[in-house]
């Protein structure tokens, strides 16, 4: 089986993240960058698949600036085989329909059974990409996964949101994204962190994918940040003194902040 991680390079979420002033669009450099934590997961439950399916093949996709590679080391490092690297000038700035677009032509440079992703990155939490990239390929997608098992050709899913339980089933290929109650990452043991040193990546520009130009990039987003701010500092708090009637002094300030 071949089984196929989408994963993404993201901003620290415990470091400062800023904007281009001159954009609107995240300033990466600035910050501290790691793989997304539910990315993690999808990893884990590829990982997972294949121990379950001998002879099965994990390979991690990712599109992102040459400092992405640090997030595919470490996916290869918990144990994916192998990985390609979809990066070029071209691509910054790529909304969530660019970026579908452009990772589906991606996948169709390797061969996949099933491919996972996150519900959401960090930085953008569109939750959109994954469903985009399966419409785009015109497979099932199968979202906010909290459970998955294949049989044969079927994929069996148990969706987690907050409406209740959903039990879902698909026939292969398939796209399915994973939320974070689906599992515990594993951490990369020193072998693993070794072993991916000697992991192939293939890094393709969006030339060697087949990806049209005039569909990714800023120019070519379909939104655009028309203006941005720093988010204000915090206020001071109230201080409410209890002179017998603190109940009252408390109720009447969420009465007219229209808490209650």
């Amino acid at each position: 089986m071949n089984i196929v991680v989408l994963v993404k390079q993201v901003p620290d979420t415990y470091s400062e993240r800023k904007l281009n002033a001159s954009d609107g669009i995240l300033d990466r450099d600035a910050t501290d960058a790691v793989l997304d934590e539910i990315n993690e997961r999808a990893v884990e439950a590829a990982l997972q698949l294949k121990e379950a399916n001998d002879g099965s093949e994990v390979t991690v996709l990712t599109m992102g600036p040459d400092r992405a590679t640090d997030a595919i080391r470490k996916a290869l490092s918990m144990g994916a085989d192998k990985a390609v690297h979809l990066s070029d000038e071209a691509l910054a700035g790529t909304d969530y329909v660019g970026t579908a677009k452009a990772l589906a032509k991606a996948l169709g440079t390797v061969e996949y059974d099933v491919v996972f992703a996150g519900n959401e990155a960090s930085d953008g939490r569109g939750g959109a990409v994954p469903a985009m990239v399966a419409e785009v390929l015109g497979i099932p997608a199968l979202t906010h996964a909290q459970e998955v098992s294949i049989e044969g050709t079927t994929v069996n899913v148990t969706r987690a949101t907050d409406d209740g339980i959903t039990k879902l089933t698909a026939e292969l290929p398939a796209v399915i994204s994973v939320g974070e109650k689906i599992n515990e990452p594993r951490y990369p043991s020193f072998k693993g962190i070794m072993a991916a040193k000697k992991k192939p990546v293939a890094t393709l520009s969006i030339a060697d994918a087949g990806i049209d130009a005039s569909e990714v990039g800023l120019a070519n987003a379909l939104s655009t940040v028309t203006s941005a701010a720093p988010k204000p500092p915090k206020s001071a708090g109230e201080k409410v003194e209890d002179e017998g009637d603190g109940g009252a002094k408390v109720a009447a300030f969420l009465v007219a902040q229209k808490l209650i």
